[in-house]
């Protein structure tokens, strides 16, 4: 019997040299199959490049997706998964969490699995703040399935499925979250080379449900969505990098900022008109959300200025840990479980016993 021992790093220890994990020893031996170009492989990347970070054995770790492009990514990472069905992946996650508190459970899912037929289950799952990480990929349209548009699709789409344009106006998924009252919400970009890796970091390190809108480019059925925010000058224009403790300010030399108006609304100005004692200060540990809701409603869509980042970070009891202490109650003062007497109080009836 060998005498090494899985040190709680995840690292094996004994009489031999010690493992550290690595970035490969995250990586599956299956052949990863998205499109040629699309944006789901540098977000795999970037949660494998992170795993070896959080110190966790990989068989402490479990991956639940549902039914799109994203929902292969279990099968891609050498950890525990579950490739579930349409939409259900939060309700999977949630049972898991509960009742395995010693794992990390992810789930990856899409805008069109996770906002559409998904959607009264992701809802609850935030509210409940089940110990869960979510990772939502947003291209605004339904990917697997070839092109139709999704509850993100931009007011006006016109796809295979809306030949005349949506006439539905689209979900803000980070203010879902926050509606939601979810206590960890976030936004990145899958070209996001620095931001992404640390906001996943962050995720991991959150107890509680943690929900990470991520924009991800289709190239195949909707290539540029994200183009305000990707092209040449985009970036420095249009994206808003969100900073705790520091000045809403973005633009190519941050010329730039978010201001409150009078009326409580935020409003996109040039500083040398007012000045940066009047910019907003960023704090996402505040804990009414409604100030990162508003910003989150800053753009109308992927098309204009758009803060990315962390819009609200906060502690928030944890639905796992009410659970366990209901049990622990529930055991000491009424004894253990019986499920035999449990299922047989009550009315009870034979199926297919004679009536005689």
């Amino acid at each position: 019997m060998s005498d090494e021992v899985m040190n709680e790093r995840g690292v094996t220890e004994g009489s031999g040299p010690v493992t550290t994990l690595t970035r490969a020893d995250f990586a599956s031996d299956q052949e990863v199959r998205w499109c040629p170009g699309c944006g789901d492989y540098a977000i795999l990347s970037a949660v494998q490049g992170i795993m070896p970070e959080l110190g966790i054995p990989r068989e402490k770790m479990v991956f639940i997706s549902g039914i799109g492009c994203s929902s292969r990514f279990p099968y891609y990472m050498n950890t525990y998964g579950m490739h579930s069905i349409h939409g259900r992946a939060p309700a999977i996650a949630t049972g898991l969490a509960t009742a395995r508190p010693d794992l990390t459970v992810w789930v990856v899912t899409g805008d069109g699995d996770g906002l559409s037929i998904g959607g009264n289950h992701l809802i609850h799952a935030l509210r409940r703040n089940v110990n869960i990480k979510i990772l939502m990929f947003n291209n605004q349209i339904y990917g697997l399935t070839k092109g139709q548009y999704s509850p993100t699709s931009e007011q006006g789409k016109v796809t295979k499925s809306t030949p005349f344009g949506s006439l539905e106006r689209p979900f803000n998924p980070v203010s879902l979250a926050l509606g939601a009252e979810a206590a960890f919400v976030a936004r990145t970009m899958d070209i996001e080379r620095k931001q992404l890796p640390a906001i996943l970091r962050r995720a991991a390190a959150h107890r509680g449900s943690a929900f990470v809108e991520i924009y991800q480019n289709c190239n195949i059925f909707n290539d540029g969505a994200f183009i305000a925010l990707t092209s040449k000058g985009g970036a420095g224009a249009n994206r808003i990098y969100l900073e705790h403790g520091k000045p809403i300010r973005f633009g190519d030399d941050a010329e730039r900022g978010v201001m409150m108006k009078p009326d409580g609304s935020l409003a996109i100005v040039d500083i040398k008109d007012v000045g940066e004692p009047a910019l907003l200060v960023h704090d996402e540990h505040r804990d009414d959300p409604g100030l990162a809701f508003a910003l989150s409603r800053l753009a109308n869509g992927p098309t204009t200025p758009t803060p990315l980042g962390i819009f609200r970070d906060v502690e928030r009891p944890v639905y796992g840990d009410g659970m366990e202490a209901q049990l622990r109650r529930a055991a000491s003062e009424q004894g253990p479980g019986d499920l035999t007497r449990l299922l047989e109080s009550g009315d009870t009836w034979q199926v297919g016993a004679s009536s005689n």
